[in-house]
């Protein structure tokens, strides 16, 4: 098959899935995410892949969300927002339900969608440079591809609302002490740390690997479907008020905004 924006390759048992638009930061928009769904249905029927790994193409990882297509829809068509958020959750639930280990490899910014997307695997390898940022508040919308309901569970209550609310930006080391990625390494050392996990989990038993990944899900991650409903409705509702408007506009006009709360 032929993708758009993901470069995708099988070698010894692990699937490559390169995020591959460097010129917008890897945004999540409708034809990066069309790619990335219909990919993971080809790690879930191919016997040959064992593990997948998902990195990214130039500077960073994923900046989440398109802001054009954002742009695009105060002109009056909001569909592709609201399509995308449907996208984003049909994503995440793929990556989740998928019965084989799977590993971010993150370098520079993960924000947004791109933060969750990341925090959807079952393994987190960053680069020394990895920033990881819930951004979602900073213009007015609130977190989607599993966002709350992820870091509810990885953090508990307090430090979540904490990340979600503000929107700070997370250090790959701070993410370490949190216990939100496995390992930080140098940039020149991702791919190579990477590989290195990818290679020994493919030597594991995979029917094994998949029923303790089928079990978390059971343990941890029941109820996730219900909240990915719940965040497209709150995000619809989200993007009908000023606050998403004035939060978009400013940011492309590379200034603070100013929320009203209407």
């Amino acid at each position: 098959m032929d993708f758009k924006k993901i470069k995708f390759s099988i070698f010894e048992g692990i699937a490559s899935i390169l995020l591959n638009s460097p010129q917008n930061l890897n945004a999540l928009d409708g034809a990066m995410l069309d790619d990335l769904t219909a990919v993971l249905d080809l790690c879930a029927d191919d016997e040959k892949v064992k593990v997948v790994v998902i990195s990214a193409e130039g500077e960073s990882f994923s900046a989440g969300g398109d802001i054009r297509m954002m742009l695009k829809g105060l002109e009056g068509n909001m569909s592709d927002l609201y399509g995308g958020v449907r996208k984003v959750g049909s994503a995440a639930l793929r990556i989740r339900n998928l019965r084989k280990p799977v590993i971010a490899s993150v370098k520079g910014a993960a924000a947004g969608a791109g933060f969750n997307l990341a925090l959807l695997c079952d393994f987190r390898v960053a680069a020394d440079n990895a920033k990881f940022i819930q951004a979602f508040v900073n213009i007015g919308l609130v977190p989607d591809m599993g966002g709350t309901f992820l870091l509810t569970r990885m953090l508990g209550a307090a430090r979540a609302t904490e990340l979600i609310m503000t929107g700070r930006p997370v250090t790959a080391q701070e993410a370490l002490s949190l216990g939100l990625v496995n390992r930080v390494v140098t940039l020149e050392e991702l791919d190579k740390a990477t590989m290195e996990l990818a290679q020994k989990l493919c030597a594991l038993p995979g029917v094994a690997l998949g029923n303790m990944k089928a079990l978390i899900n059971r343990a941890v991650f029941q109820g996730l479907e219900n909240s990915l409903d719940n965040e497209w409705e709150y995000q619809v509702q989200c993007s009908r008020t000023e606050d998403f408007k004035e939060g978009i506009t400013a940011f492309a006009q590379k200034r603070k905004p100013v929320f009203k709360g209407k």
